[in-house]
């Protein structure tokens, strides 16, 4: 990854874990593709609302193009992230070339009083960037819409080992009952996962590295915590600001959610040995920025009655839609994201033979749970979420079938 300050990623990672915190269950999304959007808006903001811009990135807004630059050039020079920015505007806004100039270069069009077409194009884009992940624009064009900033954030990894799919059939919690799409392996390598303490309650966390420098970790906490709370500390182990003990430091027993150290038959003498049992997922989510302005600073942006970005236009405009298409996927061989976000200023074999005992650290996801990807080098969050409803065990329409790995 290309150079990024540990203050940036340290921003971008609290706007994850505030963010989580006001979110539903069953979701998914990504501060780093509304993080540059912030920025760019604040550098052209005048009064309240650039204030308030700032004081959602945790930047002052003059240093807030650069910092804005600075996470999308780190973005592109990630393995398996392509990461674009895009902006559109209407032909007859007329914009400040100081301001436009600061934006990445090719990043530029104009569209015009034919919205069908105007927003072909901007959802052909938002599917090109993500490799149809994506399929469409988050924002849709209306009469009154000026500009339409975006970005896009599209990800992939393969896994190291992959898992073995083996149906999950859950005794107790909300899956009770359920036959669902589980995938299993074990490895050598117990301290991929361990366990913590917060505030809140115990969180188990488990790393399933890729092989291109992007890992996802699987977040599991007591079942009285929130999703809020569960990915909060998700961030806090990410960036290692609270103390994991690891699976082979871990005593026998039940030692964490969804967590144990126990003794099981082998057909060879080995050391510690890391079993997991999880679920394949999908999650796609919608969000509307405008429904919690304060988090991203746009309570003033969105008041229609005045102009708030004279340094980006003469002409008055406020942030009229603004709105993240994020996407999720977990499977056997890997892990697929994607993410749009816009900003719309408007005008306003044979049984083995058992000779031997193992330590084993057996952990289970089998309730709900929360996930992060994240950029193995510098610890940003690149996409989080919450699984709520995991694939269901396929049905196999003949002897023999095999569902398709990711």
């Amino acid at each position: 990854m290309s150079k990024v300050t540990a203050e940036t990623v340290r921003q971008v990672n609290g706007l994850t874990a505030r963010w989580a915190q006001a979110l539903p269950e069953g979701t998914a999304f990504s501060a780093p593709g509304v993080w540059p959007l912030l920025g760019f808006l604040a550098d052209g903001a005048t009064g309240p609302a650039r204030a308030e811009l700032a004081g959602a990135l945790g930047v002052p807004a003059e240093q807030a193009a650069a910092a804005a630059r600075e996470l999308l050039l780190a973005l592109a020079s990630v393995s398996g992230l392509d990461a674009a920015l895009g902006l559109w505007s209407h032909q007859g806004l007329a914009l400040r070339e100081e301001w436009r100039a600061g934006l990445p270069a090719g990043t530029y069009g104009v569209f015009g009083d034919d919205l069908v077409t105007a927003q072909e194009r901007l959802d052909a884009w938002a599917a090109e960037r993500t490799g149809g992940l994506v399929e469409r624009m988050p924002v849709t064009l209306t009469r009154d819409a000026r500009m339409v900033l975006a970005s896009a954030l599209a990800l992939r990894t393969t896994w190291r080992q992959p898992f073995d799919q083996l149906p999950l059939r859950p005794d107790a919690g909300p899956w009770q009952g359920r036959t669902l799409r589980g995938l299993h392996r074990r490895s050598p390598r117990p301290d991929r996962v361990g366990v913590t303490g917060t505030p809140d309650g115990f969180v188990t966390a488990l790393t399933v590295p890729g092989d291109n420098g992007i890992d996802v970790h699987l977040v599991l906490g007591e079942e009285h915590m929130t999703p809020g709370q569960v990915l909060n500390a998700g961030v806090g182990i990410v960036e290692r600001a609270l103390p994991l003990t690891g699976g082979g430091a871990l005593p026998h027993g039940h030692v964490g959610p969804g967590l144990y150290v126990e003794q099981q038959p082998a057909v060879e003498p080995t050391s510690l040995t890391l079993d997991v049992r999880t679920v394949a997922y999908e999650v796609r989510a919608d969000h509307d920025l405008l429904a919690l302005p304060g988090l991203f600073g746009l309570t003033a942006a969105a008041d229609a009655r005045h102009g708030h970005f004279s340094g980006i236009s003469d002409y008055p405009l406020a942030i009229g839609q603004a709105r993240q298409s994020a996407l999720a996927q977990f499977g056997p061989l890997g892990f697929r994201a994607a993410a749009v976000t816009a900003v719309m200023p408007e005008a306003g074999g044979l049984p083995p033979q058992y000779r031997y005992e193992s330590t084993v650290v057996r952990v289970v996801f089998d309730r709900p749970f929360g996930f992060l990807a994240v950029d193995r080098e510098s610890r940003l969050v690149l996409v989080a979420g919450w699984v709520t409803d995991p694939a269901p065990e396929p049905v196999m329409s003949f002897p023999g079938a095999v569902p398709p790995g990711l």
